[in-house]
């Protein structure tokens, strides 16, 4: 027989994850002349005295708050694997990984407030309240530096925090010493950030867009139809210029956007006269013509997006979360939860798996100093991680 060559097939399967036991084996030596008994230190693990590795407790933390899934499906998952780990197991070493975790995101949150500007949002989280045998409503606060629309490579990142309410008070605190631009919506509670100058309010025309959206989609409203292609065409401008250098963005939006903008401010005003007062329409407008100086303000500076959809993206995942294990057991879990999706999040936005992120940070963050915690951000960590899998 001779060869006339080869057909080639290939098969996608799956092999399932599975569970390891790393024993360490320590002995114990004895000197012959003194009887002094010397023996190498135990390695350090991530939680002090428990059995969870690295890579276990990165999937614990990954599979909740990156795949959304609670702690009794993940609890029901692992038995399948032969594996018993109930729910209150899992549960500590989520709390003990938000404390590991917790100095990484308090340097996610300094590195975002160094930002010029920073992209804010918050939803709602539900709590359980023991007292009264039902939920409160807490707050969950997004706070986004990432200025690669603007021309500029910094790495982003995204910084969450826990609030057990909406009061104005907590992003006032959370912003503590900020001096820059905030790009967010008209909530009241921001108001008085904007009171002293330090921070400049920028609005977001996604917002101002969805309430004629909301009033076509019911009606087909002619009006709010005439909007939204004059908001469209702004968007259309957004396009040509996104990933522009700051001044670039600037000139354009000067030349081409702002005689669109002036037009629509006449014609919204000119439109107010002629619908009722108490019209759908008319609260749209007055939305939009209320907010005018924060809604264009992005065409007097480049580094300004036209809306604050990076805030509303990283609101998404926690949404998604809520709907999968519907609360937080305490504040003290609603702060774990922010840590751990700003590190999460943080990693996304700079193309980090997350499991592989985490696993590599538990691997080292028992040992490592306090004071170098930067080392183990995902745009630092990650690059080292791959070049000593290369090197091994």
């Amino acid at each position: 027989m001779r060869a006339l060559g080869e057909d080639v097939s290939e098969m996608l399967d799956y092999v399932p994850g599975y569970f390891k036991v790393t024993r360490h084996v320590r002995p114990k030596l004895a000197c012959g002349r003194c009887s002094k008994v010397v023996q190498v230190a135990a390695p350090s693990r991530p939680i002090a005295r428990g059995m969870a590795g690295a890579g276990l407790l990165a999937q614990v933390v990954v599979s909740k708050y990156a795949d959304h899934t609670p702690l009794y499906r993940q609890a029901s998952i692992y038995r399948r694997a032969g594996i018993e780990l109930d729910r209150a197991t899992l549960a500590s070493w989520v709390r003990e990984a938000g404390r590991l975790l917790e100095p990484l995101a308090d340097a996610i949150g300094q590195y975002v407030l160094q930002a010029q500007k920073i992209h804010t949002d918050d939803t709602p989280v539900p709590v359980l309240d023991p007292g009264r045998g039902k939920t409160r409503t807490a707050r969950l606060w997004t706070y986004v530096r990432d200025d690669r629309p603007a021309g500029n490579q910094a790495p982003p990142a995204v910084w969450y925090q826990y609030s057990p309410d909406r009061k104005g008070e907590r992003p006032r605190a959370h912003l503590e010493g900020y001096c820059g631009i905030l790009q967010a919506d008209a909530y009241s509670g921001y108001s008085a950030l904007y009171r002293d100058g330090q921070i400049i309010e920028a609005a977001c025309w996604a917002h101002a867009r969805r309430k004629y959206y909301d009033l076509f989609d019911l009606d087909r409203s002619p009006i709010a139809e005439e909007a939204l292609l004059r908001i469209r065409a702004l968007y259309a401008i957004e396009r040509d210029i996104r990933g522009q250098m700051p001044a670039v963005r600037q000139s354009v939006r000067l030349t081409r956007a702002m005689p669109l903008l002036i037009s629509l401010k006449v014609w919204l005003e000119r439109t107010l006269l002629q619908v009722s007062v108490k019209s759908g329409i008319a609260k749209a407008i007055k939305y939009s013509l209320t907010h005018w100086q924060a809604l264009t303000r992005y065409c007097e500076d480049g580094r300004i997006e036209v809306d604050n959809n990076t805030a509303e993206r990283s609101i998404r995942p926690l949404v998604l979360g809520r709907r999968n294990y519907l609360f937080a057991g305490s504040d003290g879990g609603g702060e774990s939860a922010a840590i751990i999706y700003s590190l999460i999040g943080t990693a996304r936005l700079n193309d980090v798996e997350p499991f592989a992120y985490l696993r590599a940070v538990f691997e080292r963050i028992a040992d490592h100093p306090i004071n170098r915690v930067d080392e183990l951000l995902p745009w630092r960590l990650m690059p080292v991680e791959q070049a000593t899998q290369l090197a091994a």
